[in-house]
């Protein structure tokens, strides 16, 4: 839904970006990002406060990692195949440290973040896999893609700050931990859905 926006403000990002700025800086600073929104979730358990260290994580994730790639192609200093294995395993790490520090604060259960997890890691593996086989890398569902999540995880920390935990109707589980199960109950649908019709794909074209 926003890729148009986006793109126009990434274009004017590296227009503006300073010399000694490189691809491999902005990758380390994303890192830097999902670092302090792991530290924010689980610093909450001392202080709601801490949640505003995760908003401003998620902006400074997003930064780093829809910039690098944006301004190697915009230098044209592309390195097809670094840049996509040093890309994607720092997603999965950061995937990994925002879904943990949700687990570790005191909103969300940390079952409840691994399924989001393992979800979201479902979907980005089918993504992997498909570049490979079908030469199509995908990593929007439903007209959202990794920048859209993110805005939602931001409009799911402030409700964190101004709802405060509270369990709900099943005793220990809390009205955002219905939320993330919903989620990852959707991630695993849409990765079984999209397997299916990719070896649907596959299948009818090794037919052939």
């Amino acid at each position: 839904m926003l890729a148009v926006a986006e793109r126009r403000l990434l274009n004017w990002l590296c227009a503006h970006m300073p010399p000694w700025i490189s691809p491999d800086i902005l990758t380390g600073i994303g890192m830097v990002g999902a670092l302090a929104i792991f530290m924010g979730y689980a610093g909450s358990n001392w202080g709601v406060d801490w949640l505003w260290l995760a908003i401003a994580g998620y902006v400074i994730q997003w930064f780093g990692d829809s910039m690098d790639g944006s301004l190697a192609r915009y230098r044209r200093i592309e390195r097809p195949s670094y840049g996509y294995f040093i890309d994607h395993s720092c997603d999965g790490l950061a995937t990994l440290l925002i879904l943990a520090g949700m687990g570790a604060s005191p909103y969300i259960r940390m079952d409840v973040a691994l399924v989001a997890l393992a979800g979201y890691l479902l979907l980005s593996i089918h993504a992997y896999l498909s570049a490979r086989v079908l030469g199509e890398f995908k990593l929007s569902y439903l007209s959202a893609g990794p920048t859209e999540l993110r805005l939602l995880l931001i409009g799911l920390t402030i409700a964190m700050m101004l709802l405060g935990y509270a369990p709900g109707w099943f005793g220990a589980v809390s009205g955002f931990d219905l939320f993330v199960g919903i989620v990852s109950a959707i991630l695993l649908i849409l990765f079984v859905k999209q397997t299916l019709s990719t070896a649907r794909r596959i299948a009818s074209s090794e037919r052939r």
